[in-house]
């Protein structure tokens, strides 16, 4: 088990507001390791600054709270008859938030937990603390590493033994279900996301639906997919060419192939994120595809899956820490060809960066 307490001892670094409200998600996972539905019931743990850890929360879920006793967490409860304005009202005179300032993560809390605070104690302020709280998150333990490798080497084995399968005429989204099949295999309880194939000019919407679009010979086939385990993902893309590609699509690859590398050159500790992508699209700019990389180099990979920080991205001036984790996916879209994604998930560490993922880059298959 992680060590949750001294995830929550963290929370007192913020020092922003009198309580923090947290709604089920990823960081209620992260800071208690509980899991709930983000339903019509809503659950809602407040952190002091004091430490104290409490709950509102419906009578039914309290089972899951009495299993977890080393959260020395106060409830307060309420049941579906009498409703949760109750608990809400409890737990704002006890803590003695009427006139204070509620903390709040608002990529995440809904409004009608915020209305019924609002309508407890009009006088009681917001603080937008998901910055604050992402930052905690993004500096990832040893444990956490190990986990996202866990889920890496679950995601490889399953497009290895997947590709010898492929062959033309497989529909997209047969090839997806046989790669959902093939992470089961080898060990995935539950997919970081569904898989993405997309076959000749499909590949050029980097974030297009599966259809039921068949492989051709001699055309792109991208593939991004990622495993899970224990809360912890991976986010691997890899292109592919089952056949022979045309001049244009081997340039296309091997100049996105150059951009990866280029990116994973130049992370590492105290280096500005805008900078590893601007690595990245200078390569592809110099090889005339610049106005054809759409998105963002990478993106922050943890608990949340896409994670606000790092940001990868044109211009942004944070510098990269130790423990960060990210994906480094340039691409290359052509409409009415297709695109190539080469994604790679690596952690910043005190020299550099730890690349996780090994799957071989390359787009034929011999």
């Amino acid at each position: 088990m992680f060590d949750y307490k001294a995830r929550q001892a963290r929370l007192k670094e913020i020092n922003k507001a009198d309580a923090l409200a947290i709604v089920p998600g990823a960081n209620m996972v992260y800071f208690t390791g509980l899991r709930f539905h983000l339903s019509e019931r809503p659950i809602v743990a407040l952190f002091t600054p004091d430490g104290e850890l409490s709950f509102i929360i419906p009578e039914l879920e309290m089972p899951k709270l009495h299993d977890r006793p080393d959260l020395e967490a106060r409830a307060f409860v309420w049941k579906d008859e009498d409703g949760f304005m109750g608990a809400f009202e409890a737990a704002v005179r006890e803590l003695g938030l009427q006139n204070g300032v509620l903390g709040i993560d608002g990529m995440t809390m809904r409004v009608s937990e915020w209305l019924t605070f609002q309508e407890i104690a009009p006088a009681l302020k917001v603080a937008k603390l998901e910055d604050e709280l992402t930052h905690i998150r993004a500096i990832k333990m040893p444990d956490e590493i190990a986990l996202m490798r866990k889920a890496i080497g679950i995601s490889e084995t399953a497009l290895t033994n997947l590709l010898p399968k492929l062959k033309p005429g497989m529909s997209e989204t047969q090839i997806a279900g046989m790669l959902n099949d093939e992470l089961t295999a080898a060990g995935s309880t539950a997919n970081a996301f569904s898989p993405l194939v997309q076959t000749g000019p499909n590949s050029a919407l980097p974030h297009g639906m599966l259809t039921d679009r068949r492989l051709n010979a001699d055309e792109f086939l991208l593939i991004d997919y990622g495993a899970s385990v224990e809360d912890y993902p991976s986010d691997i893309t890899r292109t592919f060419c089952l056949g022979t590609p045309t001049a244009e699509m081997q340039k296309m690859y091997d100049t996105v192939l150059r951009a990866n590398e280029a990116a994973r050159d130049v992370a590492g500790p105290g280096v500005k994120m805008g900078d590893v992508d601007k690595a990245a699209r200078d390569v592809i700019s110099a090889a005339g595809y610049g106005e054809y990389f759409i998105h963002r180099t990478g993106h922050g990979l943890g608990m949340g899956g896409h994670e606000v920080i790092p940001q990868i991205a044109a211009g942004v001036e944070i510098l990269l820490e130790p423990g960060m984790s990210f994906t480094i996916e340039p691409g290359v879209y052509v409409p009415g060809l297709g695109g190539v994604r080469i994604e790679d998930n690596v952690v910043v560490t005190d020299n550099g960066i730890d690349l996780l993922t090994s799957f071989p880059r390359q787009l034929t298959l011999s």
